[in-house]
């Protein structure tokens, strides 16, 4: 693997007279500029130590920006090349998609922590994993981990939600901050408790999905198993009743049969069309292709080849150009093809492995019968481009909408993942329903669906008209019902924007400038809309169509 320097945007570069875009994920690995006796010195040390898999120590890398610092690491891997060692490194309280190969040069063997040989970590059934057990903790010391890059996650609790009924009705607030308001009192006692966002759940859901629970397997159905909670707050009560939300979905990944083999990325490139992805995590390919320079996939049928001769092959018999099933939305360039999990098996396996390489928590390899997939395309001359996708349950019980979301990282950041989450309310809006996607969220799809919720709900807000010169007045549910966004989100994302205040006795919310103009702003960069007018969606009753 290189240990140059990667930025997160494209290289562009051809080879025989074919343009790539070349795509590095945020994982980064550079060299440190250390001098050669340095380097030298700290290369020695680490050959005179013998680090094994389990044991932790600082490593060097660089930062968002590109400064030095030595986070604390876990060794995962092994191996030897000639002339030299490459150990794979976990950064503890980073995201796995940073984890990479690394010289010897970088570690600090000063600090290093042997993993206890006693301890086994243990699985649900009580015998020895396979992940190295933990170092000891008194011998830490570590530089402290960094705080930029944590993403928080929003709390699914909803024991102590407000009552449903919220209205507004006309309020003066007496501060000294210029604001707009539009006032929400609630009709129940001043005394009614607004639900709090806590600290600690906002950091442990988006990062390692803690706050989990044991699914009770359904017959007939072949699911992944879901791992079960280790935070007292995702356990039932004596008596059998919740006392949380389930945070799980249908499609979370098993985490307590993690083992090495799948914490460390198995694939090195991917050519799709004429972009090359850099994975960012472990997915199950087959394994005679993870020693592969490059796995190359057909971006029609997403069947994954082993060189590019074949792939030439593929073409001249591949009678695709655009995802198998229904097109359901079609505007501008922009296409969403519907696609049963049932009858295009092969497709819909083929799309899970590839999306595998850029989820971790929630994957679904084999068993896609139970879900529809919804794909977004771009149209040129020479088909339907594959951009995102996102999955959700024939019948959910829990009022999901969304199981698996992901953007292509060619295509991040130019609007398409709010598109993706647009369209999944807009299928919920046609249902009659109100939705909500699977917990955990991964880092980034919860910035995308915290980004969407609020400028969906101050679009909302900033739209109601004064009645008979009384200020305007609305409900939660009458929020939740136009948006189809679930009600506890709803709340969530006022709470999360600081909108909700407490004034004489009532919960009244209050738009500042500051919230109006950075609306404004984010509207104003936001030129991608779905268009309810071009869907062509006509909902089915799956629990009449036996098994699906």
């Amino acid at each position: 693997m290189s240990s140059r320097s990667v930025s997160a945007s494209p290289s562009v570069w051809s080879c025989s007279d074919r343009l790539y875009y070349l795509w590095h994920g945020p994982a980064f690995s550079h060299n440190p500029p250390l001098r050669h006796s340095q380097r030298t010195k700290m290369a020695d040390s680490a050959a005179s130590v013998e680090i094994v898999e389990g044991c932790r120590l600082p490593v060097l890398r660089k930062n968002q920006e590109n400064e030095d610092e030595w986070p604390l690491a876990e060794i995962l891997s092994v191996k030897d090349i000639p002339g030299r060692k490459l150990y794979y490194v976990h950064y503890i309280d980073f995201n796995k998609r940073l984890d990479e190969w690394v010289t010897p040069d970088r570690l600090d063997v000063k600090k290093l922590q042997f993993p206890k040989k006693e301890a086994k970590t243990p699985t649900k059934n009580g015998l020895p994993g396979s992940r190295p057990s933990s170092p000891e903790r008194e011998v830490v010391r570590a530089a402290p981990a960094p705080q930029d890059g944590q993403a928080g996650s929003i709390s699914g609790r909803s024991a102590s939600q407000p009552t449903e009924s919220f209205s507004v009705r006309p309020s003066h607030v007496a501060t000294k901050r210029k604001a707009e308001s539009v006032s929400l009192a609630t009709q129940a006692s001043p005394a009614t408790p607004v639900p709090s966002l806590p600290d600690s759940a906002e950091a442990s859901q988006a990062s390692n999905g803690t706050a989990r629970r044991l699914i009770p397997s359904q017959p007939g159905r072949k699911r992944k198993a879901n791992c079960g909670g280790a935070d007292e707050d995702s356990q039932d009560s004596s008596d059998g009743i919740p006392t949380a939300p389930r945070m799980t979905g249908s499609l979370v990944s098993d985490r307590s049969h993690d083992d090495i083999v799948t914490r460390m990325k198995n694939i090195d490139c991917i050519e799709l069309g004429r972009h090359r992805l850099k994975p960012w995590y472990f997915s199950p390919y087959p394994q005679e292709l993870t020693t592969l320079p490059i796995l190359y996939l057909c971006e029609f049928c997403l069947k994954y080849l082993k060189s590019l001769k074949c792939l030439q092959r593929h073409l001249t018999k591949c009678n695709l150009r655009h995802p198998p099933g229904n097109e359901i939305y079609r505007k501008g360039t922009i296409s969403f093809f519907e696609i049963d999990g049932r009858k295009n098996k092969t497709y819909s396996q083929n799309l899970c492995l590839l999306a595998k390489c850029f989820l971790d928590h929630k994957t679904l390899y084999y068993d896609t019968d139970p879900f529809l997939f919804y794909v977004m395309t771009e149209y040129d001359a020479k088909g339907f481009h594959i951009v995102g996708y996102f999955s959700k349950e024939k019948e959910s019980t829990e009022d999901y909408n969304v199981a698996c979301i992901l953007t292509l990282p060619p295509y991040q950041r130019r609007g398409y993942g709010k598109l993706l989450i647009e369209f999944s309310y807009e299928l919920s809006k046609v249902e009659g329903k109100t939705g909500t996607p699977e917990k955990p969220l991964s880092d980034l799809g919860l910035l995308s669906y915290r980004s969407y919720w609020s400028q969906t709900i101050l679009e909302i807000l900033m739209e109601l008209k004064p009645d008979n010169g009384e200020r305007p007045q609305i409900t939660i549910n009458e929020i939740s019902e136009l948006t189809s966004v679930k009600k506890e989100d709803v709340i969530s994302t006022l709470q999360y924007l600081n909108l909700i205040n407490y004034y004489k006795g009532q919960y009244i919310l209050t738009l500042s400038e500051d919230i109006v103009e950075g609306h404004e702003r984010a509207m104003h960069k936001r030129h991608l809309r779905i268009d309810p007018k071009c869907l062509h969606f006509t909902p089915k009753d799956w629990s009449k169509r036996g098994k699906w």
